[in-house]
């Protein structure tokens, strides 16, 4: 059976950390890379601001795309084989959609939003993820 590593993006510097993490594993267990980056439509900003909210998601999933492509030519380059997820929606959502899909062994995510007198809570993600996940999950300290 393949050994599968599910990892999420969205290009901030503690969403590479897990990446470079999930990357390292995958080099010692052959395991393929789901690369996934979520994005938010939010019409009512694009509505506060007088855009049509098309444009603001169409940004949006470009950014994301553009995103994935850097990072996954990056892992690449390193050896990995890597597939790209670009999913509208809820990032943590995304994450678990595509270990179902895939059967992966492992999600790798970020602990953002675990510092100062939050210590005790995950971030949205990582707290959606630890708790709807199909396989193991592994949590990289990023502050």
């Amino acid at each position: 059976m393949e050994e599968v590593i599910v990892v999420g993006t969205d290009g901030s510097p503690t969403a590479e950390l897990a990446v470079n993490r999930a990357a390292a594993l995958a080099k010692l267990t052959g395991a393929r890379v789901e690369l996934v980056s979520g994005y938010r439509e939010d019409s009512s900003m694009a509505l506060g601001a007088g855009m049509y909210p098309g444009n603001l998601t169409e940004e949006a999933r470009s950014a994301a795309d553009g995103c994935l492509e850097s990072t996954a030519m990056r892992l690449r380059a390193d050896g990995l084989e890597v597939e790209t997820h670009c999913m509208k929606g809820d990032p943590a959502d995304a994450l678990i959609g595509i270990a179902e899909t895939t059967g992966a062994n492992l999600i790798v995510v970020g602990s953002k939003g675990m510092h100062g007198g939050r210590r005790f809570l995950l971030g949205n993600v990582p707290n959606k993820v630890s708790h709807h996940a199909p396989c193991s999950v592994m949590i990289i300290r990023t502050t």
